[in-house]
């Protein structure tokens, strides 16, 4: 009899990719023909972990919903249950504007949708599965490690916290068990992940453990690369600094929201923390970590930011020079503070106007730091390969967000193997490069 089939779609973070890997592992355990994100739906069940981040990820998850709900009605599948961001925040509206989908399930409601699985396919699990027990879905090579769930800081734009609730550490000796085990199955990547990473351990411990729980990853026999993501600037765990300097698998990369730099618009987005101490700590950062790459993510179009606000923001991208940058235009939370207190008076043009003009900038800011590379030597990681060029990424490029560093085919290359390249050209967001002698 062939094995019931399940569709696993992870919309939104990595953060979620953690969490449907999770669920993947326990319908292996019963027995279930799980496959992840599959392009087409076929007889089986489709369970959609969803995002409720922001308007348009809210938006792609309840028309991914909507897709799998038509295929349910033309036959081609038999159920579809919903979990995720999405059905946790709106759990009592969602079954009445969506009756076709045969579940609703909380982000951490794993265990509600295999039991829902186990009832249809009519299986049982009899195999014992640690809570971090999980199948890989990205190349073997690198894999996302979370460290912590849920936010204390409540930015007045973020609806994160109402989503994951209050910040949750996992224990130091755990993570590090779990980092051995994808040792073993092949990890030589860590992407630590948090929504944020400057808290973790001060629930647990009354301090910051990230200092501590870097340091003895990086003792592994095996952990090749630790790159840090989404540390939040106020209360930086300056401890990290010494570490990732000291330590040669540590990437020399942090990945630190920033917002904004203008003074009125910090205090209106409620980040603790204003534009000295935000110079101040990039500073540090710098000093200390000679040669790091910073990634930040800004907001334009924040309630009451000025043309003279966003200026700031354009002289600050321009004096700072991050290597790696993001940006998104404000997008109105229902429920969040600046939903409260706060009018959306910026015009949607104008918010996509300074949007462009942001990252234009960024763009002449990237190809300024990849021409600096030309002629250097750089240790990377293969991740595929095209027919004219192995695809890899250095240490400041963490996987799917951050530049590739595209190798000629001079010679045979392995995926998921390191090697020493010489960068020959540069673009904005690419680099090119040979095998080095």
């Amino acid at each position: 009899m062939p094995k019931y089939k399940v569709n696993l779609i992870t919309m939104g973070c990595s953060k979620n990719l953690v969490d449907s890997e999770r669920v993947l592992r326990r319908l292996s355990d019963l027995g279930i023909n799980a496959v992840h994100n599959a392009d087409r739906f076929s007889h089986g069940a489709v369970i959609i972990n969803t995002c409720g981040f922001i308007g348009d990820a809210k938006e792609e998850s309840i028309e991914t919903i909507l897709e799998a709900c038509s295929q349910k009605a033309e036959g081609h599948i038999d159920a579809v249950y919903v979990m995720g961001c999405l059905s946790e925040r709106y759990r009592s509206e969602l079954p009445a504007e969506i009756p076709e989908v045969d579940g609703w399930f909380g982000k951490f409601d794993w265990s509600g949708v295999i039991e829902a699985i186990e009832a249809r396919a009519k299986v049982t699990c009899t195999t014992t599965t640690r809570a971090w027990d999980r199948e890989i879905t990205t190349p073997s090579h690198h894999a996302y490690l979370k460290i912590a769930e849920g936010c204390n800081r409540f930015c007045a734009f973020c609806a994160i916290p109402l989503i994951t609730g209050r910040y949750h550490s996992r224990p130091v000796d755990e993570i590090l068990e779990e980092v051995r085990e994808l040792v073993g199955r092949g990890v030589k990547e860590f992407n630590v992940i948090a929504q944020d990473l400057s808290f973790y351990g001060h629930d647990l411990y009354g301090h910051s453990a990230l200092a501590e729980l870097v340091d003895r990853m990086a003792d592994i026999e095996g952990v090749e690369w630790i790159r840090l993501h989404y540390a939040y600037p106020a209360d930086f765990p300056y401890d990290v600094l010494p570490v990732m300097a000291r330590r040669k698998n540590v990437c020399k990369y942090l990945d630190i929201a920033l917002q904004h730099i203008d003074d009125t618009v910090l205090e209106n987005m409620h980040r603790h923390i204003n534009a000295a101490d935000t110079r101040a700590l990039l500073q540090r950062i710098r000093r200390e970590v000679p040669g790091i790459h910073i990634r930040t993510t800004l907001m334009v179009g924040f309630p009451g930011e000025t043309d003279a606000a966003f200026e700031r923001l354009m002289d600050f991208v321009r004096q700072e020079k991050f290597e790696r940058m993001g940006a998104f235009a404000y997008c109105e939370e229902e429920d969040t503070r600046a939903a409260k207190e706060f009018t959306d008076d910026i015009p949607e043009d104008v918010k996509q106007a300074r949007l462009d003009r942001l990252m234009a900038l960024q763009e002449q800011v990237a190809l300024e730091s990849n021409l600096s590379k030309v002629g250097q030597t750089m240790r990377v990681v293969i991740d595929s390969e095209t027919d004219d060029y192995y695809v890899g990424r250095s240490e400041f490029d963490s996987p799917e967000v951050d530049p590739e560093v595209l190798v000629e085919k001079t010679a045979e290359l392995q995926i998921g193997e390191f090697y020493n390249v010489t960068i020959n050209k540069a673009l904005p967001f690419e680099l090119i490069a040979t095998i080095a002698d």
